[in-house]
């Protein structure tokens, strides 16, 4: 997969094509879910932390940490497991089944790097900026709910955030968005690459890479934790 390719003007092509499906197409999704995440997160926060020795600000400190740690790029992963891991297995599949990897290779195409090589690298540089997205309405979702609901005005909710805020909070979600973005296009394009049969095999093959996907980000999710944050 990883040859030279033989034409680089066509692998830059493909690689563009790859990154508005997987990032601009994935947009809506990413941002309807952070949002309401982020306010439910600080909804239910706040319900736990009733207590008058406790200020108030506490709640922007969880939900903006937890936002960095896990909630932006686990579960937005594992959304995009859905969506773009069973587009990448059915696409591919069906070029397998159609015997369009075969015309490739004929045509003396290196057919993985064709196919797999660009959807990697777009996963790997579109999936991180869609979790510094998620990681930013996360937060403006919380900020909006706890002034919507009357928990505590903005300027509160943000002076919690910034008590605690690291750069090492951020690189550690930073690494697990690169971690999980080559989890999901690899898993997801080995899958479509070696199904065989038919149409019924490709949407098989579909399921297997977004089971084996959200499987392995929550896998290495523990590593990454347990390396990164309890060394």
């Amino acid at each position: 997969m990883f040859f030279k390719p033989e034409r680089f003007s066509v692998f830059v092509e493909r690689t563009l094509h790859e990154m508005n499906n997987i990032g601009v197409g994935s947009l809506p999704i990413v941002a309807i879910i952070s949002i309401f995440v982020g306010a439910v997160t600080t909804v239910q926060t706040a319900y736990q932390l009733i207590s008058p020795f406790i200020p108030v600000k506490i709640i922007g400190t969880i939900v903006s940490d937890s936002s960095l740690l896990e909630l932006a790029p686990t579960i937005t992963c594992l959304v995009l497991a859905g969506k773009v891991g069973a587009n990448i297995a059915s696409e591919v599949g069906n070029m397998r089944v159609t015997e369009q990897i075969d015309a490739l290779e004929v045509m003396g195409i290196n057919s993985s790097g064709y196919l797999g090589l660009p959807k990697i690298i777009a996963g790997l540089i579109m999936i991180p900026c869609l979790i510094i997205f998620a990681n930013f309405l996360l937060i403006s979702g919380g900020i909006l709910a706890a002034q919507l609901t009357g928990i505590m005005p903005p300027n509160e909710f943000i002076q919690g955030a910034r008590d605690t805020f690291t750069f090492f909070t951020l690189s550690v979600s930073m690494t697990k968005a690169f971690v999980f973005a080559l989890i999901i296009t690899s898993v997801s394009t080995y899958e479509g690459y070696y199904a065989d049969g038919g149409a019924l095999e490709v949407g098989e093959a579909g399921t297997r890479a977004v089971t084996r996907s959200c499987i392995f980000i929550l896998f290495f999710d523990f590593i990454i934790a347990k390396l990164m944050l309890n060394a």
